[in-house]
């Protein structure tokens, strides 16, 4: 089930937003963010909505609302699912006018709230991209923009066509930067738990973040700095941090089977344990 909110109202199914000549088709110009309710649970919605205010400043464009109405409009969503429903929430600012520059004070707004089960705790296999991630000098890399997406797409047929479900692509440098998808963690012989330091050319995810601190009020501490990929050959795990599946292991990297790991499992225990906490009443 699709529920939109457009131009005041709710309606169902792909609602249509967009013509021949608005900027966001033939131009680009659009942003969105990713949360999640999962069974009225609504872990750092706020925080995602502050995001999309930015990242459509950071485009030229000028979300048409405050973050204290998207999240009562979510409220609104949610209520119209039944209580136990797993939905993906996602606001979307696009350009509708303009020449090249987009018109800010014309950005459109859209709120789509859709059936989105989590993931289950199973894996996937993820190998090593030949792409890379722009640089902050290149792209919008700054926001989540709708134009950064087709590089992860073109990563991700690459690896599909290798017969994996998700790659690591690295930066300009060559250093990791993430999943094409999602952020990356791995586990080192030693035990430590590293990921790449946000430099610039990756998105430090808003799920990242709060997994690192939930992590460290357990005692383990998260190495952020710069990772060579040759890193992830003897890692014992890997596994990524998202709004899709908040927490999943890589049981497969490259031709190397690997396990669900402990401190997966830990991550992904501790990021339910929160999210139980945020709930829409």
């Amino acid at each position: 089930m699709y529920l939109t909110y457009f131009n005041g109202q709710w309606t169902e199914g792909n609602t249509p937003l967009f013509g021949a000549m608005d900027h966001s088709v033939w131009l680009g110009s659009s942003v969105f963010d990713g949360a999640r309710s999962i069974r009225g649970q609504i872990p750092d919605l706020k925080l995602h909505l502050e995001r999309v205010v930015k990242s459509s400043e950071r485009v030229g464009l000028k979300c048409p609302h405050s973050v204290d109405e998207m999240f009562a409009l979510c409220k609104q969503g949610i209520a119209k699912f039944p209580a136990d429903a797993e939905l993906y929430i996602r606001p979307l600012v696009f350009g509708t006018d303009g020449l090249l520059i987009p018109v800010e004070e014309k950005s459109g707004f859209a709120l789509t709230l859709f059936d989105a089960p989590v993931p289950p705790f199973t894996g996937f296999s993820a190998c090593l991209s030949t792409l890379r991630r722009a640089d902050p000098d290149m792209a919008p890399t700054d926001a989540k923009a709708s134009c950064l997406y087709p590089n992860s797409t073109k990563a991700l047929r690459e690896a599909k066509a290798r017969g994996f479900d998700n790659a690591v692509v690295c930066d300009s440098k060559g250093n990791v930067a993430e999943f094409a998808t999602a952020n990356i963690f791995f586990v080192t012989q030693s035990g430590a738990v590293v990921t790449p330091v946000a430099n610039g050319t990756f998105l430090s995810g808003i799920t990242r973040a709060r997994v690192i601190g939930l992590l460290a009020k357990e005692g383990i501490v998260v190495e952020e700095r710069s990772v060579k990929p040759e890193e992830l050959d003897s890692a014992v795990e890997i596994f990524n941090t998202g709004n899709y599946g908040k927490v999943t292991p890589c049981i497969r990297y490259e031709s190397r089977a690997l396990p669900v790991g402990p401190v997966a499992t830990r991550a992904r225990d501790l990021y339910f344990a929160f999210a139980a906490g945020e709930t829409v009443a």
